[in-house]
Protein backbone atom coordinates (compact mmCIF):
# COMPACT_ATOMS: atom_id res chain seq x y z
CA UNK A 1 0.00 0.00 0.00
CA UNK A 2 1.72 3.41 -1.08
CA UNK A 3 1.99 5.82 1.66
CA UNK A 4 -1.45 8.15 -0.42
CA UNK A 5 -3.20 5.29 -0.65
CA UNK A 6 -2.59 4.67 2.94
CA UNK A 7 -3.85 8.19 3.78
CA UNK A 8 -7.41 7.51 2.49
CA UNK A 9 -7.75 5.04 4.98
CA UNK A 10 -8.02 7.88 7.63
CA UNK A 11 -11.35 9.66 8.09
CA UNK A 12 -11.33 13.09 6.98
CA UNK A 13 -11.78 15.87 9.82
CA UNK A 14 -14.95 17.72 9.86
CA UNK A 15 -14.12 20.89 11.08
CA UNK A 16 -16.92 23.75 12.22
CA UNK A 17 -14.93 26.47 11.12
CA UNK A 18 -16.32 30.62 10.56
CA UNK A 19 -14.53 33.00 8.34
CA UNK A 20 -14.83 36.64 9.15
CA UNK A 21 -15.49 38.31 6.12
CA UNK A 22 -14.22 42.37 5.58
CA UNK A 23 -13.06 42.17 9.00
CA UNK A 24 -10.86 43.94 10.88
CA UNK A 25 -11.21 45.63 6.95
CA UNK A 26 -13.32 46.34 4.47
CA UNK A 27 -12.93 43.67 1.56
CA UNK A 28 -11.97 45.43 -1.53
CA UNK A 29 -14.11 45.58 -4.71
CA UNK A 30 -11.35 43.25 -6.96
CA UNK A 31 -9.97 41.32 -3.70
CA UNK A 32 -7.27 39.13 -5.64
CA UNK A 33 -4.46 41.74 -6.34
CA UNK A 34 -6.72 44.04 -7.66
CA UNK A 35 -7.34 42.03 -11.14
CA UNK A 36 -10.49 42.14 -12.43
CA UNK A 37 -10.34 39.32 -14.35
CA UNK A 38 -8.63 37.16 -11.25
CA UNK A 39 -10.80 37.93 -9.25
CA UNK A 40 -14.07 37.71 -11.17
CA UNK A 41 -12.96 33.83 -11.65
CA UNK A 42 -12.43 33.54 -7.83
CA UNK A 43 -16.05 35.00 -7.45
CA UNK A 44 -17.61 32.30 -10.29
CA UNK A 45 -15.96 29.12 -8.23
CA UNK A 46 -17.36 30.50 -4.71
CA UNK A 47 -20.90 30.97 -6.42
CA UNK A 48 -20.68 27.25 -8.03
CA UNK A 49 -19.62 26.00 -4.86
CA UNK A 50 -22.64 25.77 -2.86
CA UNK A 51 -25.23 24.11 -5.22
CA UNK A 52 -22.55 21.85 -6.26
CA UNK A 53 -21.37 20.85 -3.07
CA UNK A 54 -25.12 19.82 -1.95
CA UNK A 55 -25.18 17.89 -5.86
CA UNK A 56 -21.91 16.03 -4.97
CA UNK A 57 -23.63 14.54 -1.32
CA UNK A 58 -26.81 13.90 -3.20
CA UNK A 59 -25.24 11.64 -5.95
CA UNK A 60 -22.84 9.54 -2.84
CA UNK A 61 -25.92 9.53 -0.82
CA UNK A 62 -27.62 7.31 -3.57
CA UNK A 63 -25.50 4.88 -3.87
CA UNK A 64 -25.23 4.60 0.25
CA UNK A 65 -26.60 1.16 0.59
CA UNK A 66 -23.35 0.20 -2.26
CA UNK A 67 -20.60 1.06 0.35
CA UNK A 68 -20.40 -1.85 2.68
CA UNK A 69 -17.15 -1.19 4.33
CA UNK A 70 -16.88 0.56 7.46
CA UNK A 71 -13.88 2.76 6.99
CA UNK A 72 -15.43 3.67 3.38
CA UNK A 73 -18.82 4.81 5.41
CA UNK A 74 -17.09 6.56 7.77
CA UNK A 75 -15.07 8.46 5.08
CA UNK A 76 -18.39 9.36 3.28
CA UNK A 77 -19.40 10.49 6.54
CA UNK A 78 -17.07 12.73 6.52
CA UNK A 79 -17.13 14.12 2.64
CA UNK A 80 -20.71 15.17 3.68
CA UNK A 81 -19.55 16.85 6.97
CA UNK A 82 -16.87 18.42 4.86
CA UNK A 83 -18.79 19.77 1.90
CA UNK A 84 -21.81 21.20 4.13
CA UNK A 85 -19.51 22.99 5.69
CA UNK A 86 -17.70 23.92 2.65
CA UNK A 87 -21.13 25.00 1.07
CA UNK A 88 -21.81 27.30 4.11
CA UNK A 89 -19.30 29.02 4.69
CA UNK A 90 -18.78 29.68 0.64
CA UNK A 91 -22.98 30.88 0.65
CA UNK A 92 -21.34 33.75 3.20
CA UNK A 93 -18.47 34.83 1.17
CA UNK A 94 -21.01 34.85 -1.86
CA UNK A 95 -23.60 37.13 0.07
CA UNK A 96 -20.83 39.26 0.53
CA UNK A 97 -19.74 39.69 -2.91
CA UNK A 98 -23.49 40.19 -3.86
CA UNK A 99 -23.47 43.32 -1.75
CA UNK A 100 -19.72 44.10 -3.07
CA UNK A 101 -20.94 44.51 -6.60
CA UNK A 102 -20.71 40.87 -7.88
CA UNK A 103 -24.80 40.96 -8.92
CA UNK A 104 -23.86 37.47 -11.29
CA UNK A 105 -22.94 35.61 -7.76
CA UNK A 106 -26.96 35.86 -7.32
CA UNK A 107 -27.48 33.31 -10.49
CA UNK A 108 -26.47 30.54 -8.40
CA UNK A 109 -27.99 31.62 -4.90
CA UNK A 110 -30.87 30.25 -4.29
CA UNK A 111 -32.34 28.30 -1.22
CA UNK A 112 -33.17 24.41 -1.07
CA UNK A 113 -36.99 25.43 -1.58
CA UNK A 114 -36.50 27.42 -4.90
CA UNK A 115 -37.49 26.23 -8.08
CA UNK A 116 -34.19 26.22 -9.52
CA UNK A 117 -33.21 24.09 -6.52
CA UNK A 118 -36.27 21.61 -7.60
CA UNK A 119 -35.31 21.71 -11.22
CA UNK A 120 -31.79 20.86 -10.53
CA UNK A 121 -32.83 17.74 -8.41
CA UNK A 122 -35.24 16.68 -10.92
CA UNK A 123 -32.74 16.73 -13.43
CA UNK A 124 -30.47 14.24 -11.29
CA UNK A 125 -33.44 12.20 -10.30
CA UNK A 126 -34.04 12.00 -14.24
CA UNK A 127 -30.31 10.99 -14.93
CA UNK A 128 -28.61 7.86 -14.21
CA UNK A 129 -27.15 7.35 -10.70
CA UNK A 130 -23.59 5.87 -12.34
CA UNK A 131 -23.63 9.48 -14.49
CA UNK A 132 -24.10 11.48 -11.39
CA UNK A 133 -22.05 9.73 -9.77
CA UNK A 134 -19.18 9.80 -12.18
CA UNK A 135 -19.84 13.87 -12.29
CA UNK A 136 -19.06 13.96 -8.77
CA UNK A 137 -16.15 11.78 -8.85
CA UNK A 138 -14.02 13.87 -11.79
CA UNK A 139 -15.73 17.53 -10.12
CA UNK A 140 -13.46 16.07 -7.24
CA UNK A 141 -10.76 15.64 -9.56
CA UNK A 142 -11.05 19.24 -10.67
CA UNK A 143 -11.26 20.64 -7.47
CA UNK A 144 -8.39 18.33 -5.88
CA UNK A 145 -6.20 19.36 -8.67
CA UNK A 146 -6.70 23.48 -8.10
CA UNK A 147 -6.07 22.77 -4.79
CA UNK A 148 -2.70 20.94 -5.03
CA UNK A 149 -1.48 24.24 -7.18
CA UNK A 150 -2.81 26.43 -4.88
CA UNK A 151 -1.45 25.14 -1.71
CA UNK A 152 2.17 23.86 -3.50
CA UNK A 153 2.72 27.13 -5.25
CA UNK A 154 4.65 29.72 -3.73
CA UNK A 155 3.83 32.20 -6.66
CA UNK A 156 0.15 31.59 -6.21
CA UNK A 157 0.40 32.15 -2.35
CA UNK A 158 2.30 35.32 -2.84
CA UNK A 159 -0.48 37.22 -4.72
CA UNK A 160 -1.85 39.56 -2.57
CA UNK A 161 -5.29 39.11 -2.11
CA UNK A 162 -7.91 39.54 0.74
CA UNK A 163 -6.57 37.86 3.81
CA UNK A 164 -9.80 36.01 4.99
CA UNK A 165 -11.16 34.90 1.38
CA UNK A 166 -7.32 33.31 0.63
CA UNK A 167 -7.67 31.64 4.68
CA UNK A 168 -11.10 30.40 2.93
CA UNK A 169 -9.74 29.62 -0.31
CA UNK A 170 -6.61 27.18 1.58
CA UNK A 171 -8.44 25.73 3.91
CA UNK A 172 -11.14 24.80 1.60
CA UNK A 173 -8.22 23.44 -1.07
CA UNK A 174 -6.80 21.40 2.11
CA UNK A 175 -9.92 19.71 2.96
CA UNK A 176 -10.77 19.08 -0.72
CA UNK A 177 -7.17 17.15 -0.75
CA UNK A 178 -8.38 15.68 2.37
CA UNK A 179 -11.55 13.90 0.76
CA UNK A 180 -10.60 13.54 -2.72
CA UNK A 181 -11.04 9.88 -3.47
CA UNK A 182 -14.08 9.17 -1.49
CA UNK A 183 -16.60 10.03 -4.23
CA UNK A 184 -14.41 7.72 -6.70
CA UNK A 185 -14.06 5.08 -3.95
CA UNK A 186 -18.03 4.86 -4.28
CA UNK A 187 -18.25 4.94 -7.46
CA UNK A 188 -15.97 1.67 -7.78
CA UNK A 189 -17.34 0.37 -4.83
CA UNK A 190 -20.98 0.40 -6.46
CA UNK A 191 -19.90 -1.26 -9.97
CA UNK A 192 -19.64 2.10 -11.74
CA UNK A 193 -18.20 1.42 -15.21
CA UNK A 194 -15.11 2.29 -16.20
CA UNK A 195 -16.21 4.15 -19.61
CA UNK A 196 -19.15 6.16 -17.72
CA UNK A 197 -16.49 7.30 -15.76
CA UNK A 198 -13.97 7.99 -18.63
CA UNK A 199 -16.52 8.96 -20.82
CA UNK A 200 -18.11 11.60 -18.03
CA UNK A 201 -14.70 13.37 -17.51
CA UNK A 202 -13.93 13.79 -21.39
CA UNK A 203 -17.35 15.87 -21.47
CA UNK A 204 -16.64 18.09 -18.80
CA UNK A 205 -12.97 18.24 -20.64
CA UNK A 206 -14.14 19.65 -23.40
CA UNK A 207 -16.08 22.03 -22.06
CA UNK A 208 -14.72 23.42 -19.35
CA UNK A 209 -12.21 26.54 -21.47
CA UNK A 210 -15.17 27.51 -23.17
CA UNK A 211 -17.73 27.68 -20.08
CA UNK A 212 -15.42 29.03 -17.41
CA UNK A 213 -14.83 32.01 -19.82
CA UNK A 214 -18.20 32.11 -20.85
CA UNK A 215 -18.94 32.36 -17.04
CA UNK A 216 -15.98 34.97 -16.21
CA UNK A 217 -17.15 37.05 -19.14
CA UNK A 218 -21.00 37.24 -17.99
CA UNK A 219 -19.61 38.04 -14.36
CA UNK A 220 -17.77 40.87 -15.63
CA UNK A 221 -20.17 42.63 -18.05
CA UNK A 222 -22.37 42.82 -14.86
CA UNK A 223 -19.68 44.94 -13.09
CA UNK A 224 -19.42 48.35 -14.85
CA UNK A 225 -16.20 49.03 -12.67
CA UNK A 226 -14.63 46.05 -15.02
CA UNK A 227 -15.07 47.63 -18.07
CA UNK A 228 -11.44 48.23 -19.01
CA UNK A 229 -11.09 46.72 -22.16
CA UNK A 230 -6.96 47.25 -21.92
CA UNK A 231 -6.59 46.18 -18.54
CA UNK A 232 -9.01 42.89 -19.01
CA UNK A 233 -6.31 41.81 -22.13
CA UNK A 234 -3.74 42.46 -20.17
CA UNK A 235 -4.93 40.63 -16.95
CA UNK A 236 -6.72 37.31 -18.94
CA UNK A 237 -2.95 36.59 -20.58
CA UNK A 238 -1.40 36.72 -17.27
CA UNK A 239 -4.38 34.15 -15.59
CA UNK A 240 -4.33 31.82 -18.83
CA UNK A 241 -0.58 31.84 -18.81
CA UNK A 242 -0.20 32.11 -15.16
CA UNK A 243 0.28 29.00 -12.51
CA UNK A 244 -3.15 28.58 -11.43
CA UNK A 245 -4.32 27.79 -15.19
CA UNK A 246 -0.64 26.81 -16.74
CA UNK A 247 -0.61 23.15 -17.45
CA UNK A 248 -4.06 22.86 -16.03
CA UNK A 249 -5.52 20.76 -18.68
CA UNK A 250 -3.00 18.00 -18.78
CA UNK A 251 -3.16 17.38 -15.43
CA UNK A 252 -7.36 17.05 -15.55
CA UNK A 253 -6.82 14.71 -18.51
CA UNK A 254 -5.18 11.85 -15.90
CA UNK A 255 -8.23 11.11 -14.56
CA UNK A 256 -8.83 9.80 -18.14
CA UNK A 257 -6.59 7.03 -18.18
CA UNK A 258 -7.36 3.66 -17.50
CA UNK A 259 -7.07 2.33 -14.04
CA UNK A 260 -6.35 5.83 -12.73
CA UNK A 261 -7.26 6.15 -9.02
CA UNK A 262 -7.34 9.81 -7.16
CA UNK A 263 -4.26 8.26 -4.85
CA UNK A 264 -1.93 7.42 -7.74
CA UNK A 265 -1.06 11.56 -7.36
CA UNK A 266 0.77 11.56 -3.97
CA UNK A 267 -0.52 14.60 -2.16
CA UNK A 268 0.40 13.78 1.62
CA UNK A 269 3.26 15.67 2.21
CA UNK A 270 1.43 18.60 1.22
CA UNK A 271 -1.72 18.03 2.63
CA UNK A 272 0.53 17.36 6.15
CA UNK A 273 2.55 20.73 5.54
CA UNK A 274 -0.75 22.83 5.45
CA UNK A 275 -2.74 20.57 8.13
CA UNK A 276 0.61 21.98 10.13
CA UNK A 277 0.24 25.39 9.13
CA UNK A 278 -3.71 25.84 9.54
CA UNK A 279 -4.81 24.07 11.92
CA UNK A 280 -1.39 22.89 14.14
CA UNK A 281 -0.80 23.64 17.83
CA UNK A 282 0.11 27.69 16.66
CA UNK A 283 -2.02 27.01 12.90
CA UNK A 284 -3.09 30.14 11.37
CA UNK A 285 -6.80 28.88 11.60
CA UNK A 286 -7.15 27.36 15.20
CA UNK A 287 -9.11 30.58 16.24
CA UNK A 288 -11.79 30.12 13.47
CA UNK A 289 -13.02 27.11 14.79
CA UNK A 290 -16.23 26.89 16.53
Amino acid sequence: MTTSRAATEEYPKVRRIRFRFGEPEPMRHYLVEDNIVLSHLVALLSAVFPPGEESFIRSVRRFADSVTDPVLKQRVAAFIGQESVHGQEHRRLNQKLIDMGYPFVRLFTFGRASFRQRAIERIEKMSPGYAHLAMTAAAEHYTATLAERVLGSDEIQAIPADAEGRHLLNWHAMEELEHKSVAFDVYRAAGGPEWIRIGVMAAAYVFTIPVVTAGVVLSILTDPRGWRPIRLLRQTHYVFRGPLLRGLMADLRKYMRPGFHPDDIDTTALLVHWQQELFGAEGGLVDHLK
